[in-house]
C-alpha cells in the first residue's frame, strides 16, 4: 500500500515499511502480543528513532500506540483515516460496512470479507466505477493475501490499548492527520478529534479519495508529507 511512497521518500530518509504481525508477509501470531511493540522491538532492532512514524487506519492506531507505550522512538506521527487504537463508529454507512466485515469474517467467506474492505475504498459517497481500477485492485490483492493467512479456528493474540484516548492528550510531538475528502464521516471525525486532542495537531484532506489518499492521488499526500518532513527539521 505504501509503493507509491517508498522511492519517493527514500531518496531523503530511512525508509522502514514492516508488515504488522499476520499481515502481508509477517508471521502469524502464536502467543499475545501487542503490535506497538513489535514496532518499538524493530526500531530498536534497527538502531532508529525518535522516527517519524506515518500509518493510515490500523497502521495509524499503531503509530499512535507507539506515541503513547514508546515515546522515545517517536518524533512525529503521520495518520490517516484514524485517532486512537479505540475506534469510536457511529455513522450508519460505517457501522454498516463493519457490520459487513466481521460478518465475513466469522463465516470464513474470503470473497464477501475482500468485497467488505472494498467498500472503504470507495467510501459512501462512491461505488467501484468512481475509482481508478488499478487501486480497487491493490487493495483488494492485499486483503486477500493476508486473509488468506489465516484460519476461521485461530486464537487472536492481539492485546488492545485501553484508554487511548484519555492518553492521547500526553502526546507532545507533531500530529498531522492526512485525511481523504471523502472517507467515511467517522474516520474523518476521528482524526480530526486525535488532532484536537493532542499538544501539536492539524488536520488536512486530500479532496476525491476516500480511505487510502496515499494510493488514490500519491503526488497530492506525497507532498503534504514532504512539507510536513521539512517543517520538522525547520
Amino acid at each position: 500500500m505504501w509503493e507509491d511512497q517508498i522511492p519517493v521518500f527514500a531518496r531523503t530518509h530511512r525508509v522502514i515499511a514492516p508488515d504488522a504481525r499476520g499481515h502481508g508477509a509477517s508471521s502469524n501470531a502464536t502467543r499475545p502480543f501487542r503490535h506497538t511493540d513489535d514496532l518499538a522491538a524493530l526500531l530498536r532492532h534497527l538502531g532508529t528513532g525518535p522516527a517519524t512514524l506515518v500509518g493510515l487506519s490500523m497502521g495509524g492506531a499503531i503509530a499512535v500506540d507507539t506515541a503513547l507505550e514508546h515515546p522515545d522512538l517517536v518524533g512525529a506521527l503521520v495518520v490517516s483515516g484514524v485517532g486512537t487504537s479505540e475506534p469510536d463508529f457511529r455513522d450508519p454507512w460505517t457501522q454498516a460496512a463493519n457490520s459487513a466485515y466481521w460478518q465475513a469474517l466469522g463465516t470464513g467467506d474470503i470473497d464477501a470479507f475482500v468485497d467488505a474492505l472494498a467498500r472503504f475504498t470507495y467510501g459512501p459517497q462512491r461505488t467501484a466505477e468512481d475509482v481508478d481500477a488499478e487501486v480497487d485492485r491493490r487493495v483488494r490483492e492485499m486483503a486477500r493475501s493476508t486473509i488468506a493467512k489465516h484460519t476461521r479456528d485461530e486464537p487472536d493474540h492481539w492485546v488492545r490499548l485501553t484508554d487511548t484516548w484519555a492518553r492521547a492528550a500526553k502526546i507532545e510531538v507533531p500530529v498531522l492527520a492526512v485525511n481523504g475528502g471523502v472517507d467515511s464521516p467517522d474516520h474523518i471525525r476521528m482524526a480530526e478529534r486525535l488532532v484536537r486532542t493532542v499538544a501539536h495537531g492539524r488536520a488536512t484532506l486530500v479532496e476525491g479519495t476516500a480511505h487510502y489518499p496515499n494510493m488514490e492521488r500519491p503526488d497530492a499526500f506525497n507532498a503534504i508529507v514532504r512539507e510536513f518532513l521539512d517543517s520538522l527539521a525547520n
